[in-house]
Formats: structure tokens, sequence, C-alpha cells
């Protein structure tokens, strides 16, 4: 029997939603439409993306960390549980809601400006 992760889902241009993916790498993928990326959020929580959405040209969609990042394509939060995902909590699914409400207009060179490594020396 399939088990199915409670998400958020954000897509370019619309308010986000609450679904359920199939917890299996295929159904993850599709989901995002590629390879997947996990980008922790800090509170227990998840966002999974295109791992190559920027350098496939995907339009931008949220920004991130204090708008220090920028997300390009369809991505969605989940619950992290070591090294599972989890459905996401009542609370949880409130804050993401909020949290990705507004759509954002991100041009393309803003996206294309957000590739590439940084290095900080010490």
């Amino acid at each position: 029997m399939a088990e199915y992760l409670k998400v958020v889902m954000v897509e370019p241009h619309k308010a986000p939603y609450v679904t359920e993916i199939e917890d299996e790498l295929s159904a993850l993928q599709r989901a995002v439409g590629g390879y997947i990326e996990v980008v922790g959020n800090g509170d227990g929580t998840l966002i999974v993306c295109n791992e190559e959405g920027k350098l496939e040209g995907l339009e931008g969609n949220r920004r991130i960390h204090d708008g220090m990042s920028i997300i390009a394509g369809t991505f969605f939060v989940v619950g992290e549980d070591g090294e599972d995902f989890r459905s996401l909590t009542e609370s949880e699914v409130t804050r993401y809601m909020d949290r990705f409400k507004n759509p954002e207009d991100i041009s393309q060179d803003e996206v294309e400006s957000d590739m590439g490594i940084t290095f900080y020396s010490m």
C-alpha cells in the first residue's frame, strides 16, 4: 500500500495549495518536474524543488531565506523526519500557506543572477 505525504504545493504565479504526494522518488520528481533538491527551512520542514530548475530556465517562483535565494519552478514544503519525509502538521500547513500566499514576480535576470556558487574567504 502506498504512503502519501501531506504537503503545501507552490507553483509560479499561483496561490499555494495543500495536496498529497506519494512518498516515492518518481512521484516526488514528477511533482517538481525533474530531479529533486532538498532545502532545509531550519524548523523541521523542507522545501523540495527541481534541482536543475534555474539551469532549465524555469520561471522564478518565490524568494526564500529572507530574499537571499530564489526557487525556480514548482516546489513543495514537506516535513522532515531524520532521513525521511513526513506529512506536514496542521500548524506547518498554516505557516507555509501564509508564508507563500502571495505569488511573486521574479524576472529571468533575477533567477539567472541567483545561479552559481559563492565562496567566502576567512
